[in-house]
């Protein structure tokens, strides 16, 4: 099963370029070293909430049931939150596993990306966060040897010490994975108009790793959604794109992309219906205003995004109707196995509503050729 193939009867080779693994409840807690492993992030049962809970003291509580709730109707949150672990689909931590429910789905490759391990870019601590990271990472690493044509691992970046960063970049491109996450949401102190990320981006650049900016990620208003009631939880999940929008904002008009100009970024689950628009936005502001508050780019934001940077979006009938006339190269399309909003089982019948108009030969770059060309896979002679 570790050939990759589009599967049997389907046509059209399909790869996410944004599915996730579960970790094991007690993967930090195991593999944290000695003087951190109290301080591990755990699972554990919440007797007030009555919910299987993920969190620790330096990490805001999160309850675990919406992470693997593919294919199932949202009213059975609850359950899922009660039953924990006990409900979820092992292929979330077992590759063999996972490889039966590509099947299903039709799916030939998938680029992985943590769900516990999203949490913890809001750590304050960069020690703890390196090692929690470094024991993420070294777990990653053996889940995608079980089928290593088929798992593409990403590798999650502390960036509090740039030093620790490079080197552990350059650890997991040595170890095969495709691509690096960091925090969406940077740390106050270190905004991305700073000149502190440079020699990562360098690095980055140098290594041909693709930097991956993923939802709900880092110090940014999102990580406190689960405590928000009311209006404020629907407002939080209507305007999750600003984080995103000012993480590309700040790197593209401080000139991060004018410098490195091989750097390549990701906006991951963040839909793309919003991102012509805002684009245009950008353009508008840069051409109004260059004159009077001259900038360090010398072309407009739009040219940048185009030329370095990629987003992936999973369910976006706005997006997907856009699509015919913006973003065909730079956007990616995926299932977000496992969690609540996946398409599993039924990715093909998303795709088929939201990509069914385009030309096949745009489709193919959506749903295999561009992330095929932005992580360097081996594709087979024919989909």
């Amino acid at each position: 099963m570790g050939a990759m193939s589009a599967g049997p009867g389907q046509k059209e080779l399909l790869i996410s370029a944004d599915s996730h693994v579960i970790e094991l409840p007690d993967l930090w807690e195991k593999r944290l070293p000695r003087g951190f492993s109290e301080r591990a992030p755990r699972v554990y049962f919440d007797e007030r909430r009555q919910n299987w809970m993920f969190g620790s003291p330096e990490v805001p509580p999160q309850a675990v049931g919406g992470l693997f709730m593919a294919g199932q109707r949202p009213e059975q949150i609850e359950n899922f939150r009660k039953a924990g672990f006990s409900a979820a689909r092992p292929g979330g931590w077992d590759p063999v596993e996972r490889l039966k429910d590509m099947e299903i789905d039709g799916v030939s490759g998938e680029v992985l990306y943590p769900s516990l391990g999203l949490g913890l870019f809001c750590m304050e601590d960069a020690a703890l966060q390196e090692a929690c990271f470094q024991a993420y990472n070294d777990w990653i690493i053996d889940y995608c040897k079980g089928a290593p044509a088929r798992l593409y691992g990403i590798g999650l970046i502390s960036v509090f010490n740039v030093d620790h960063a490079v080197a552990e970049l350059e650890r997991c491109r040595k170890a095969g994975l495709r691509g690096a996450m960091i925090w969406q949401a940077p740390h106050k102190s270190l905004p991305f108009s700073s000149d502190h990320y440079d020699r990562f981006w360098a690095a980055a650049q140098d290594l041909e790793m693709p930097v991956n900016l993923h939802i709900l990620t880092g110090h940014g208003p999102s990580m406190h959604r689960q405590t928000l009631a009311g209006i404020e939880r629907y407002r939080r999940s209507v305007n999750q794109n600003e984080e995103i929008a000012n993480a590309l904002f700040d790197i593209i008009f401080s000139g991060a992309l004018e410098r490195f100009p091989r750097l390549k970024m990701v906006s991951v689950e963040n839909e793309i219906g919003w991102i012509p628009y805002w684009l245009a936005q950008c353009d508008k502001a840069f051409e109004r205003f260059r004159s009077t508050a001259p900038l360090t780019i010398k072309s407009r934001p739009s040219d940048y995004f185009q030329r370095q940077v990629y987003a992936t979006f999973f369910n976006d009938r706005v997006g997907g109707r856009l699509l015919s006339w913006w973003g065909v190269d730079s956007c990616m399309w995926s299932n977000d196995y496992p969690h609540q909003n996946s398409t599993w089982p039924r990715s093909r019948e998303v795709i088929a509503r939201d990509l069914g108009s385009l030309p096949a030969g745009d489709r193919a770059k959506l749903v295999r050729l561009n992330v095929a060309r932005l992580y360097d896979l081996d594709l087979p002679t024919q989909a």
